[in-house]
C-alpha cells in the first residue's frame, strides 16, 4: 500500500511541508502504508516544460506515475491570492484525467492569517471533487498562529484518521474494537461525483455501493 504526499511550499523549511509530515503520520497511525513525498518547488521548471512541449521530463514523469499509482493522497498548498497557489494548479492540470477517479484524498493548506480557512473548501475541495476524487471529510487549514495549538493538533489527527480508515485493507474493521465511524462515511458519499450511495454496517464498517447498483436493487424489491 503506498501514500504519496504532495507539497507546494517554496522554501525550505516550510510550513507546507510540515502541515504535509504531520498529516501523513496522522494517517500512518491508522494503516501501514509505504509514503513518497513529492516536492512541486523541485520540479516546477520540468511543469513548466510540459506545459510548452507536451512532454514531461523523467522527474515529472516519475511524480506523475506515483501519484496514479498511489492508494491515497495527502496534498497541501500554500494559500496565494486566497487559493491554491499556481504550482500547485498546474500540477493537477498535467495528471491524466482519470488517475484521481475514487482515490481517497486528504487536503490541507497554510496561510499567514486565519481569514482564508475556507480556502480547502471554496478551492480545494472542489479541485479535487472535479477529478472524481473521494475528499476526506476533515481537511486542515494551519494559519501562523495555528502551530502549536491544540486545535490543529486535533484536526490533524481526525483528518489523519479519516484517510487511514479508507486506506485500510478490506474487512480489517470487523477484527478490530473500534466503533464505526459513521459521520465519516455519511459525509464522503455525497461528495462523489460517481453518484455513490453509502451503507454503512455495525460490524464491517462502511462501504461505497454504486449508484446503479443500489437502484437496481431497490426495483427489484
Amino acid at each position: 500500500m503506498k501514500l504519496v504526499v504532495v507539497s507546494a511550499g517554496l522554501g525550505s523549511p516550510s510550513s507546507t511541508r510540515l502541515l504535509a509530515d504531520r498529516l501523513a503520520a496522522a494517517t500512518l497511525r491508522h494503516v501501514d502504508a509505504e509514503t513518497e513525498v513529492i516536492e512541486l518547488r523541485d520540479l516546477a521548471t520540468e511543469i513548466a516544460q510540459h506545459f510548452v512541449t507536451g512532454f514531461p521530463p523523467a522527474r515529472l514523469a516519475a511524480a506523475l506515475d506515483a501519484v496514479a499509482a498511489a492508494d491515497g493522497l495527502v496534498a497541501v498548498t500554500p494559500v496565494f491570492a486566497a487559493s491554491y497557489s499556481g504550482l500547485f494548479k498546474s500540477f493537477f492540470d498535467i495528471i491524466d484525467k482519470d488517475a484521481l477517479t475514487g482515490k481517497p484524498v486528504l487536503v490541507g493548506a497554510t496561510g499567514g492569517t486565519a481569514r482564508h480557512s475556507l480556502v480547502t473548501e471554496h478551492a480545494l475541495r472542489p479541485l479535487f471533487t472535479y477529478l472524481r476524487a473521494l475528499v476526506v471529510p476533515t481537511a486542515v487549514y494551519a494559519a501562523s498562529e495555528d502551530w502549536g495549538e491544540e486545535g490543529l493538533a486535533g484536526r490533524i489527527a481526525r483528518a489523519g484518521g479519516e484517510l487511514g480508515r479508507f486506506l485500510e485493507p478490506a474487512g480489517r474493521d470487523a477484527d478490530r474494537d473500534a466503533v464505526t465511524d459513521v459521520d465519516t462515511a455519511a459525509a464522503i458519499a455525497p461528495r462523489s461525483l460517481t453518484g455513490a450511495i453509502t451503507s454503512v454496517h455495525a460490524t464491517a464498517g462502511f462501504e461505497v455501493v454504486p449508484f446503479e447498483q443500489r437502484l437496481a436493487a431497490l426495483r427489484a424489491e
